[in-house]
């Protein structure tokens, strides 16, 4: 049973107070042997869903991790997932009946059991560049595991600058509550987005470029920089960071317009 569930169980006098007692006692840690101690309750606590960091586990941890978390919660995020593994996983969802969201150019995935309402606030989702879209799709999907409605743009950065700005009268005009902006090379697309929105930007400096600053660091320098006031910056390629901290203000923002 999902927490709200168990509540409402308890308020209509379908179990004692001694029962959701223990039902609620068991959304705190999730222990799976020696691999893993989930944070179960993350989601109703901070509104942000648990993620798998998938890239540095085995395929069989991933597989009990997933049972463990999805038996919990409604959803879970499974990130950076190896290569080798990811049509795996996939399968492995897949037989078990669940849902499954997938991005471009991304090995980051979003579960779930029941439908994910998008009851929560607008994020605009932008790149520079074709490059940074598989950074930008694991933003997505942290946004959509948090109930936002995202609009996204891909290929805007300031190389052509005229294309940046129909998307940005567009997520002006959907009153988006937050912004994503993903760019590598030298990162200048989140300073020209943030000094022309009065929307939170969140950048996220990418690893594409070439020689002197490559990797990201050039783009993570020129962001950290940024003399452009509203902008912040996450770590190199942090798409989950970014999604989470995007939403985050998104769903704090609707609540505050809701009556």
């Amino acid at each position: 049973m999902e927490i709200n569930e168990i509540l409402e169980s308890l308020e209509s006098g379908k179990i004692t107070a001694k029962n959701a007692k223990k039902l609620l006692s068991l959304y705190s840690i999730e222990e799976i042997g020696d691999i893993a101690k989930i944070d179960i309750n993350r989601k109703n606590r901070r509104g942000i869903p648990e993620v798998i960091f998938a890239e540095n586990k085995e395929l069989d941890e991933i597989k009990k991790i997933i049972k463990k978390t999805i038996d919990k919660t409604n959803s879970v995020v499974i990130s950076r997932i190896n290569k080798k593994d990811y049509q795996k996983v996939v399968s492995f969802v897949k037989k078990s009946k669940f849902k499954l969201k997938t991005g471009k150019k991304t090995s980051t995935v979003l579960l779930f059991k029941k439908p994910i309402k998008f009851k929560g606030g607008k994020v605009g989702i932008i790149t520079a560049g074709t490059s940074d879209i598989g950074v930008a799709e694991e933003a997505r999907l942290m946004c959509e595991a948090m109930n936002c409605k995202c609009i996204t743009s891909f290929d805007v950065g300031v190389a052509g600058i005229q294309r940046v700005f129909p998307i940005l009268k567009k997520m002006i005009e959907e009153e988006v509550d937050c912004i994503v902006v993903v760019a590598g090379m030298e990162a200048a697309l989140p300073t020209l987005v943030a000094s022309l929105v009065d929307i939170p930007v969140v950048g996220v400096p990418a690893s594409v470029g070439y020689g002197y600053g490559e990797k990201g660091i050039g783009a993570l320098a020129s962001m950290l920089q940024s003399c452009a006031l509203g902008l912040s910056v996450v770590n190199i390629d942090n798409g989950i960071g970014a999604g989470a901290m995007a939403a985050n203000i998104a769903n704090r923002a609707s609540n505050k317009t809701k009556p």
